[in-house]
């Protein structure tokens, strides 16, 4: 049974428009829908413009309204000609009081829109960008020019106010939000761990340890670390299985690149590719362990969170956000980045706990993930993020 929930801020009457590329799949677009649905339960109206998506239906499902647009592209005329006429438009047909943006491309056209209404803009910076060039730590400084902006982690807003040396007191942090009443182990029944399996084409219950290594399958995600890992191990005579859950989002040739290394390491049978996965709960419970080896820093890391929830002991890379989700030594280990031999120790640190401490470092875990990273503490702290722009 869930715990009660303390109620909202009032948002009553008043319009708020998220802007974003897409409602395809990701932690941006699971953050929208979380934040429409407290939007609406607030008293306000949700609106979305992005560029649709699978996420569409559960958006207006929710009762919010979705606007078409080329949110998604990144050509110079869209950006900063159409897009934006179109999104001034929508800011005054629809009554909108504040705008907010999730995204770099879409936010110059949100904030020039906004700029030319007189309307508040604000921004969620996601993600860590790159800045190689003056000209891309310009188009990425979009994300630091709110009115308002909120960091997704303590790291994020670090990265931010030295990378755009902007007033500390327009940034403030809100986490990302786990929904813990869905990644909860009790919430998952056996029909659904069945059905998952049998469609992967696995054991229920695996006769050696198996990971889950849960990311979208792109190179700085580190599956080719935990690949290196896994051969490494296989040597030692250790056989561990991991489930490699995500999707290539057209990335195929590097998908082909991982079936390779599995076959070179001779991980056939261990290592399985399984794509998308819409029941992440169930996928989690299917595993013993969790691994995100990124070899990029994350702004946050919502998979390593979502894995603590479910009582998983995480084995994350020591950099960017996972420090602040990943409690090392506590809730599970944190190791070099890009270090597959490193890798490998953690594993076995893992590897050799007791029953009881496997259990305890699960626990602690998911009680740090519903102390600190639920939907409804994003929720709560969005909805009065915007209850003090529009009533100060």
């Amino acid at each position: 049974m869930s715990s009660p929930v303390p109620p909202l801020a009032s948002l009553n009457g008043k319009t708020i428009l998220q802007v974003v590329p897409e409602m395809a799949t990701g932690g941006v677009e699971r953050t929208t829908l979380e934040v429409a649905s407290a939007i609406i339960e607030a008293g306000g109206r949700a609106l979305v413009f992005s560029a649709g998506g699978r996420l569409v239906q559960e958006l207006e499902a929710l009762g919010a309204k979705h606007i078409y647009g080329e949110a998604n592209s990144k050509l110079p005329w869209t950006v900063f000609v159409s897009n934006v006429s179109k999104l001034a438009q929508i800011i005054e047909q629809e009554k909108v009081d504040i705008v907010h943006a999730r995204s770099r491309a879409p936010a110059w056209s949100a904030l020039l829109a906004a700029r030319r209404t007189k309307t508040p803009f604000v921004t969620t910076y996601h993600g860590i960008y790159n800045a190689k060039s003056g000209l891309k730590r310009w188009y990425n400084s979009v994300m630091a020019r709110g009115d308002r902006v909120i960091a997704n982690s303590g790291y994020t807003r670090d990265h931010v106010l030295d990378e755009h040396k902007i007033d500390p007191d327009r940034i403030e942090v809100i986490y990302r939000g786990v929904d813990v009443d869905a990644f909860d182990p009790k919430a998952v029944s056996d029909k659904r761990r069945e059905e998952l399996a049998s469609q992967w084409g696995i054991a229920l219950k695996s006769p050696r340890p198996r990971a889950i290594l849960p990311a979208r399958l792109t190179a700085w995600k580190g599956q080719k670390v935990m690949l290196e890992a896994l051969g490494h191990l296989k040597l030692a005579g250790v056989e561990i299985d991991c489930l490699m859950v995500g999707d290539p989002q057209g990335r195929d040739s590097y998908r082909a690149e991982l079936g390779q290394d599995i076959r070179r390491l001779g991980l056939e049978g261990q290592v399985h590719l399984v794509g998308h996965c819409n029941d992440m709960p169930a996928a989690f419970s299917l595993a013993d362990f969790a691994v995100t080896p990124s070899i990029e820093p994350e702004a946050f890391g919502r998979t390593a969170a979502e894995a603590q929830a479910m009582g998983l002991a995480v084995i994350a890379s020591d950099l960017g956000g996972a420090r602040e989700t990943v409690e090392d030594g506590v809730t599970g280990f944190l190791s070099p980045a890009g270090d597959g031999k490193a890798l490998v120790d953690c594993i076995g640190r893992l590897l050799a706990l007791s029953p009881a401490e496997k259990a305890a470092m699960g626990a602690a875990g998911a009680a740090r993930v519903r102390s600190l990273f639920t939907t409804r503490a994003l929720q709560s702290a969005t909805v009065s993020f915007y209850q003090r722009l529009v009533e100060p």
